[in-house]
């Protein structure tokens, strides 16, 4: 039980290696500015206030810049966690498929005593090792860092908000598989997941405060929001059950979809 799951979770582990050392590098570059960035005698929140209205709905929302908090939400996790590591676990998830039927390997592997369905639901699980190999390490390594330049966070909100990720990208993978069963190519489903995730994205920030507000309720980015998590204390329980049905489904939904297909 579970072998294509494990094979291909073997298959990521080196990847995810590397990607969590860079984020944790990261996260230690961003924790070691803040220091100088509030010493630092320029007006951020002006400077913010500034930037556009959709911008600053995107990447800032309520954040506080002056605040470590603030500075962590915006510098860190509205834009890497929120943005390019939903786009890298959707363009991941363009690969699941798509890969083995460009190579031939899906002919292969299904010529074995293996439903179509397990094939999917497995290969989409073994995202769960990027997925959670970074949200393990991370939260450490920046509570750590903020402890060695004498500041303090809310260590509660800190790995609240690395849990109520975790429906977040399964979500975002689940766009990528979507297109991943439908596609023969992974380099077209692949770059697909990743319009469709920024796309999603850019509709939830664009339709904020106007009259077509509620076309941005399409878009996972609307039920996971690290400003509110970090700075706030708010947490969208919600929200996150919402995205991981709708994760659910997007798996429930490329099973039928690939049940049906000739390859």
């Amino acid at each position: 039980m579970f072998e294509v799951t494990r094979y291909e979770g073997r298959r990521r582990m080196r990847g995810t290696a590397v990607l969590t050392v860079l984020l944790a590098v990261y996260a230690l570059l961003i924790v070691f500015l803040y220091p100088s960035i509030a010493e630092s005698s320029v007006d951020f929140d002006e400077y913010v206030e500034s930037l556009p209205p959709a911008f600053q709905e995107g990447f800032v929302g309520s954040a506080n810049f002056s605040t470590v908090e603030g500075f962590l939400s915006i510098e860190m996790y509205q834009f890497l966690w929120l943005l390019l590591l939903g786009l890298y676990v959707a363009y991941s998830g363009g690969a699941l498929v798509a890969g083995d039927v460009e190579t031939g390997q899906l002919d292969m592997l299904l010529a074995t005593p293996i439903s179509r369905s397990r094939v999917v639901v497995e290969k989409y699980l073994s995202l769960l090792v990027p997925v959670l190999g970074v949200n393990l390490v991370t939260p450490f390594v920046v509570y750590v860092g903020l402890l060695a330049i004498d500041e303090t966070i809310d260590p509660v909100s800190l790995f609240a908000l690395h849990l109520l990720s975790i429906p977040y990208l399964l979500m975002c993978a689940g766009v990528g598989l979507l297109l991943s069963v439908r596609l023969d190519r992974a380099d077209i489903a692949q770059r697909g997941g990743i319009g469709a995730v920024f796309g999603l994205f850019l509709l939830d920030t664009a339709s904020t405060d106007t009259d077509f507000e509620w076309l941005g309720a399409l878009s996972p980015t609307r039920y996971f929001s690290p400003v509110d998590i970090l700075s706030e204390g708010t947490y969208d329980v919600a929200g996150a059950l919402l995205l991981l049905a709708g994760a659910i489904a997007c798996v429930g939904v490329s099973v039928v979809l690939f049940q049906r297909r000739d390859i």
